[in-house]
């Protein structure tokens, strides 16, 4: 008995004697640290009678913005920690312009469309109107009422009135030289010829080379008009090259495209060789797509000049 009692004791004290283990190590996070908040003396805040005073204090760099909460009878604001953006305070302009006060990243497009719309009918109903500046172009085709009230360029470069074919009946035909439908050009000489012979100075044929589609027209004026003249005799006029489609399309055709649309109530032109038909009074009478053949267009022509004769 007296030596189990020993063999107890000296477990007991080996198990003194044994170092303790070291505890395990848990990556706990660590704890965030409380946001310290300020007070900040607001003076001169009056009460109203909606309730408490609400204001915007623009917040210093590396800080959060706070929210503002205080009484009518309090001299000093609480600021309480939201995380949320406070715009700088400043003097609204009189102008409608859009600053990031206005519209802000985070909002989604939907949104942001909204909150436009809002501040152009605030801004306008205000009576704050932006003044709007027309380029020429677009204020000379926005009041033209025929052809007449445009002077596009001839192959010299200098300005050709419309108002020198008033009476006439005129085709307009956006050209090209290395185009698949170029052999029109054989058709609109024979057009020409046949219908001034039974109708002498009513009638006119007045090309536009263009090299927006494919660039088929990539020469200068003057190559335009040696290459119609030696390969199809072309002897109606030939204008200056010109752009039909874009934001430098000749506002000529702007107003003709705009007074003709094609088919479906498609505008642009689609390719070369479109033609424009235009009665004696300046006015867009009629448009066909680039692979209508000059020569049926006569029986149209006639007609027209037959009309107004």
């Amino acid at each position: 008995m007296g030596a189990r009692i020993r063999w107890l004791q000296r477990l007991k004290l080996l198990k003194i004697q044994t170092p303790a283990r070291p505890k395990r190590q848990t990556c706990l996070p660590k704890k965030r640290q409380p946001f310290e908040i300020p007070i900040v003396a607001v003076p001169q805040l009056k009460s109203t009678k909606m309730g408490p005073v609400l204001r915007n204090l623009p917040s210093n760099h590396g800080q959060h913005a706070a929210a503002v909460a205080c009484n009518s009878d309090s001299s000093k604001v609480l600021l309480r920690d939201f995380r949320t953006p406070i715009a700088p305070i400043g003097r609204r302009s009189s102008s409608p312009t859009f600053t990031s006060s206005i519209v802000t990243r985070s909002a989604t497009p939907d949104t942001r469309l909204r909150t436009i719309r809002t501040h152009c009918s605030n801004t306008f109903a205000s009576g704050r109107t932006a003044s709007i500046h027309l380029p020429r172009q677009a204020s000379t085709m926005a009041s033209a009422t025929s052809i007449y009230d445009f002077k596009p360029l001839d192959k010299k470069g200098t300005e050709k009135p419309m108002s020198d074919f008033a009476g006439k009946v005129v085709l307009i035909v956006n050209t090209a030289s290395k185009c698949g439908f170029t052999p029109q050009y054989a058709g609109l000489e024979k057009l020409y010829k046949d219908v001034t012979a039974k109708h002498p100075d009513e009638f006119v044929i007045l090309g536009f080379p263009c090299n927006q589609f494919g660039g088929q027209e990539p020469g200068s004026d003057d190559d335009i008009q040696e290459f119609c003249q030696l390969n199809y005799g072309v002897s109606f006029p030939i204008m200056g090259k010109i752009d039909v489609n874009g934001e430098k399309a000749s506002p000529l055709f702007q107003y003709l495209k705009n007074e003709k649309p094609g088919l479906l109530g498609y505008k642009p032109v689609k390719w070369n060789f479109e033609k424009f038909l235009i009665g004696k009074d300046g006015k867009a009478k009629g448009r066909w797509a680039s692979v209508t053949k000059p020569e049926s267009l006569e029986k149209h022509i006639l007609a027209e000049l037959e009309a107004q004769s």
